[in-house]
Order: structure tokens, then C-alpha cells, then sequence
């Protein structure tokens, strides 16, 4: 099992650093952003001049009432007055109903604006989010590509998908939904400020302690809180690797009655999972309902104070109605503002995991070679080789030196873990030597690209590797004009071509789940792959080993067939398939300890022959 490269510390390594690569992702849509910003701006100044619309509309609605009230109160007067002063108070609830209804549609106008504003906005920004989700993602997928096989071997596959998937959705959303929230919150935050000191100093302070005690809260909150989301999406990536795990191993884990520890593995994610997202969650969530009882004890305490000051005749009614408007646009932005920082958390944890994989060594440039083979005959030498991982300092393959004769077939023989595969990672060049070099008719592959590598090998492994497609797609993958007659006709070499045509729509049925194929069969399949590719260097890397014996024969006799002319690599444990190679190469501890023909070598009676013999011992 891979070991996961997965940080469960729970803190980043470096915020300003995550948040860093995040901004600079974005900058190509720096324009884009800024016009957005720019709407939204605008869509907050017009709901900053809303609450002196209101505030006239309340002084309006309470100018006759008040000046009603007033004439009553002054009975004597009213009687003198007569007439005149009831036409003065009609005047006066005329005017007003006019300042009314235009104070209301100049305020419905200016928020039908902020509306469209708003909703411009938005689609610029859905926009950006997408392409640089979609960036983000093209990115990760080159990036595999670029990526070296002992990357691989050492990180979950879950763990990256869970990359791709998880995390790149974490940063679109906190673009969408934060980004120029915290522009417009900032803004409705200053102004509302602003225009509270310019109404009532006296009021603006009420309101703004009240909310200050919930920002502080706030910002202790957020302090603490960073680690848990950082913890989640680890944890998340965690459990998605032990789910493909468990996935593509089901079948083992039923053979050994392994449930019980996996379901108990997966319950330890799980729970991980539920406490890491169930804290970051809690705080996420406490931040709304901790700012919506600010915002209450701040309307609370602009209508005490505001009342008193109502009744000294310090302000108007208007005033505390404004003010009302103002501590909502006041507290509403700190909601937002810690909604976004959560949001950041998030999207801080996400970029590190995306960033740090985007940031990882790729293999070797290429720029520059441009050597290419025509017309190979197969040669290959194999010159003082040594190879090691890099996470080992012991050697896995110690100076190795072979000469291969082009149409040779070359078996490579030896107990697990001596390097028979390793040999053959080098010759794709999926690995880079450590010492040493290889050569295809005298030219060092080294002075090649790896495309250019890899077009001179066809190659069959131990397991098939077939995709949702028809068997024809999937027989001539990523190969330019091939004939259906030379698919058919490496069908019929390996056997296939009766099965084949058997099923319902032959070489165009469909390979998916519910296609049941036997393992052979998917071999069969893969091998006929390799013969349509009609390379001149072959590599078998225990090609039978999912087939019975009958099927066995017949690959065999395809393969002698296929590898006629070429110059052929074998990897085997089934010693019984490489009896007619031409040269045995025996491996043990990464070092050629013997190599001869399989007569030659049983003659010899060493360590070949005591494999060979071991096959057919009886208990």
C-alpha cells in the first residue's frame, strides 16, 4: 500500500504562501475580477444612500401626524385659525404624500440598479470561477503527465483525486462566493461608518460597541480555527484513497476476510473526518448566529439610546430609522467578512494540497533532443547500470551490463524484489539511471525524448489495463491508421477473434461494468494492443500470468509469432514460457548472477536451476 502524502498536523505550512499561489492562479482574470469588484462597489454605495431615502420617507409619513398633533394640542389657536388651519394641515399630508411617493420610487429605482449591479456581477464572476476550476484541473492533469513513476508509488490515488476534485471545488467556491463579498462588505462597512458619524456621533458609537464586542469574538474564532480545515481536507483526501483502495481490492479483501479491519480502518477515517469537519463546521457556523445577536443587541440599543434622544428633541424619528437601516449595513458586512475568512480557511487549506502538488518535480526537460531512430533494427546494450530510489541510498539494479542482438528474445528470471521490473522501467525510461547508460543501435536513449522512447516498445503487463470504450478502441488506443483487418488479424493470433465475435455487437460492443469479461480475456485483449502496434522492441512483463494454461499455450504460440524479428524483453515466473529464449538473465539482489540459455543454465546447476526445479517439487 502507498504511503500517503498526506499532512495531518492540521496547520498550514505557510498561509501567506498558499494564499500567495492562490492570487497569482487568478491574476490572468485580475481585469475581470476588478470590473465585478467595481459593480459591486457601486451596488454597495447605492444601499449606503437607501437609508436617507427612508429616513425622509419617516420624517414624511410623521410631518402631518406631528403637525396635527400640534393643533390639537393648541385647541384655542385651532378655533381662531378655523378653516385656514385645517387647509394647512391638508397642504401639509398633500406635500408630504408627495415627497413620499417620490422619496419611495426614487428609492425602488436606486435598488433595481444595486439589483442589476449585483446580478452582473455575479455572472462575471460564475464566469472567472469556472475557467480558472477548469484551469486549475487541466493543470493538475498535465501535471500527472509530467509527473515521475516514483511520485506514484508513493502517494494514494485517492489522495490526488481527491485534489482534483474536492480541493479545486473548495477554491472555485471561495472565488465565487468570497472574493468580492469582502470588497463590497469592506466598503458597506466604511461607509455605513461614515454616514452613522455624520447622522449622530452619539448613536454611531452605541452601535459600533455593541458590534465591536462580536468582531472580537469573531477574530479569536477565526484565530483558532484555521487548523480544523486544513485537517478536513486532509483527512478527506485520506479517506477517498482508502475507498479506491478498498475499490479496486474487493475482491482480495472478501478472499481473506479482511472486512473487519477495513471497515474498522475506514470507520478511523471516517471519524477523523467527522471530527475535523464537525469543528470546522461548528466555527464556520457559530459566526452567523454570534453576528445576528450583535446585530439584535445593536437595534436594541440604537432605540433605546435613539429613543431618549427622540424625546429630548435631539434628532428626528427619521434619524433613528436611518440608523436602524445602518447598524444592519454595519453588522452585516462583519457577518460577511467572517464568512469570507472561513471561506479562506477553507480555500488556504485546499491550496496548499492543489499548489503543493502543482509544485512537485517533474521529470527531467526535454528541450533540446532531438534525436530520432528510423528504421531500428533492435540492437540494445545495457552499459554499467546502477539504479536507486530516491527515498533509498542502497542501489536496486548494481552495475548491470547486457548485449542484445536485434530479434533476440531476452528472458529476465529471479525472486521478488530483484529488480526484473525496475530493469524494464529503465528501458521505457520511465526512471532515469543513476549510472550507466542504455543504447538502441548505438544511440543512448537518454538523447531522446520519452515519446520517442516509447514508440519503439510495445508493451503487455502483468495487469490489464482496459477503459469504458469498444474492444476495436480499445485494441488500437492512442494508435493512427490502423485497419480493422489488422485488428482482426491480431485478434485471431491471440485467439480472440471467435470470442469476439460471439458477442452481440463484436469488435464494436462496449467494455463497461456490465460486460463481464474474464481476466484472460482483458489479457487477450492488451496483448492484441501490443501486436496492432507492431513495434520493433517488445516488453512482456508476466504477460500469461491471469490466463490458464490452455490460453497460456495459445498466447505463447501468438507471442513466438509476435515477437519473430523483434527484439523482445520477458519478464516470467512461469519458467516454463521462456525455455526457447535466446539469452536467460538471472537477477537476485539487483545484480546478474547468471545468463545463458535455459539448457546452459540448468547444466549449470546454480541458482536458475533450482528455481526451475522448485516449480515442479511435490510436497
Amino acid at each position: 500500500m502507498p504511503k500517503m502524502s498526506v499532512n495531518r498536523a492540521g496547520k498550514p505550512k505557510n498561509f501567506k504562501k498558499a494564499m500567495g499561489n492562490f492570487i497569482g492562479f487568478i491574476k490572468p482574470h485580475m481585469l475581470g475580477i476588478a470590473l465585478a469588484i467595481l459593480f459591486s462597489l457601486a451596488a454597495a454605495v447605492i444601499s449606503l444612500v437607501g437609508p436617507n431615502l427612508l429616513q425622509e420617507i419617516a420624517n414624511a409619513i410623521l410631518r402631518p401626524i406631528q403637525n396635527g398633533t400640534d393643533a390639537l394640542q393648541n385647541y384655542q389657536d385651532f378655533v381662531q385659525g378655523g378653516g385656514d388651519m385645517l387647509v394647512s394641515w391638508e397642504y401639509d399630508a398633500s406635500f408630504s404624500l408627495n415627497q413620499i411617493l417620490r422619496f419611495t420610487g426614487l428609492l425602488a429605482g436606486l435598488y433595481v440598479v444595486s439589483m442589476v449591479l449585483n446580478y452582473v456581477q455575479g455572472v462575471i464572476m460564475n464566469t472567472i470561477t469556472q475557467k480558472v476550476a477548469q484551469k486549475l484541473r487541466k493543470g493538475i492533469s498535465v501535471k500527472i503527465n509530467n509527473l515521475p513513476l516514483d511520485y506514484f508509488d508513493r502517494t494514494a490515488t485517492g489522495d490526488i483525486l481527491s485534489r482534483v476534485t474536492n480541493d479545486v471545488d473548495t477554491i472555485a467556491s471561495t472565488l465565487n462566493n468570497s472574493l468580492v463579498t469582502l470588497f463590497s462588505a469592506v466598503t458597506l462597512l466604511l461607509g455605513s461608518l461614515v454616514m452613522m458619524f455624520v447622522k449622530n456621533w452619539l448613536l454611531a458609537l452605541v452601535a459600533i460597541g455593541s458590534s465591536l464586542i462580536g468582531f472580537s469574538i469573531m477574530v479569536v474564532i477565526i484565530k483558532n480555527s484555521q487548523k480544523y480545515f486544513l485537517m478536513q481536507q486532509n483527512n478527506l483526501g485520506a479517506l477517498n484513497g482508502h475507498i479506491e483502495e478498498t475499490y479496486s481490492g474487493h475482491n482480495v479483501i472478501g478472499v481473506f476476510n479482511a472486512k473487519r479491519q477495513f471497515n474498522k480502518s475506514f470507520d478511523n477515517l471516517n471519524t477523523n473526518l467527522y471530527n475535523s469537519a464537525w469543528k470546522s463546521q461548528f466555527f464556520s457556523g457559530l459566526m452567523g448566529p454570534l453576528m445576528g445577536f450583535i446585530g439584535d443587541l445593536g437595534y436594541v440599543a440604537v432605540c433605546v439610546v435613539g429613543g431618549i434622544l427622540a424625546f429630548s428633541g435631539k434628532i428626528d424619528f427619521g434619524t433613528i430609522v436611518a440608523f436602524i437601516v445602518y447598524v444592519r449595513l454595519f453588522t452585516q458586512p462583519l457577518r460577511q467578512l467572517a464568512q469570507a475568512a472561513t471561506n479562506f480557511q477553507g480555500a488556504a487549506a485546499a491550496s496548499e494540497r492543489v499548489f503543493e502538488f502543482l509544485g512537485e518535480p517533474e521529470m527531467t526537460d526535454e528541450t533540446g533532443k532531438y534525436l530520432t531512430l528510423t528504421n531500428v533494427k533492435g540492437d540494445v546494450s545495457i552499459n554499467n547500470v546502477s539504479f536507486r530510489y530516491s527515498d533509498n541510498p542502497k542501489n536496486t539494479i548494481n552495475d548491470i551490463s547486457v548485449r542484445v542482438k536485434a530479434g533476440q528474445k531476452i528472458a529476465i528470471v529471479g525472486p521478488t524484489g530483484a529488480g526484473k521490473t525496475t530493469i524494464v522501467n529503465l528501458l521505457m525510461r520511465f526512471y532515469e539511471v543513476t549510472a550507466g547508460e542504455i543504447l538502441v543501435d548505438g544511440e543512448n536513449i537518454y538523447h531522446m525524448t520519452r515519446d520517442k522512447v516509447h514508440d519503439l516498445f510495445g508493451m503487455v503487463l502483468q495487469d490489464s489495463w482496459l477503459f469504458d470504450g469498444t474492444i476495436y478502441e480499445n485494441i488500437v488506443y492512442n494508435l493512427p491508421n490502423v485497419t480493422r483487418a489488422e485488428v482482426e488479424e491480431a485478434c485471431i493470433a491471440t485467439g480472440l477473434h471467435h470470442f469476439i465475435q460471439t458477442l452481440p455487437n463484436g469488435y464494436d460492443t462496449v467494455l463497461n461494468e456490465s460486460c463481464s469479461l474474464s481476466a484472460g480475456q482483458k489479457q487477450l485483449i492488451t496483448i492484441a494492443r501490443a501486436m496492432v502496434k507492431n513495434a520493433p522492441l517488445l516488453i512482456l512483463d508476466e504477460a500469461t500470468s491471469s490466463v490458464d494454461t490452455r490460453t497460456e499455450l495459445l498466447i505463447a504460440k501468438a507471442m513466438d509469432k509476435l515477437m519473430k524479428g523483434r527484439t523482445s524483453f520477458v519478464i516470467a515466473h512461469r519458467l516454463s514460457t521462456i525455455l526457447n529464449a535466446d539469452n536467460i538473465l538471472v537477477l537476485k539482489d539487483g545484480e546478474i548472477i547468471e545468463s545463458g540459455t535455459h539448457k546452459k543454465l540448468l547444466a549449470a546447476n546454480g541458482f536458475y536451476a533450482e528455481l526451475y526445479n522448485s516449480q515442479f517439487e511435490t510436497v
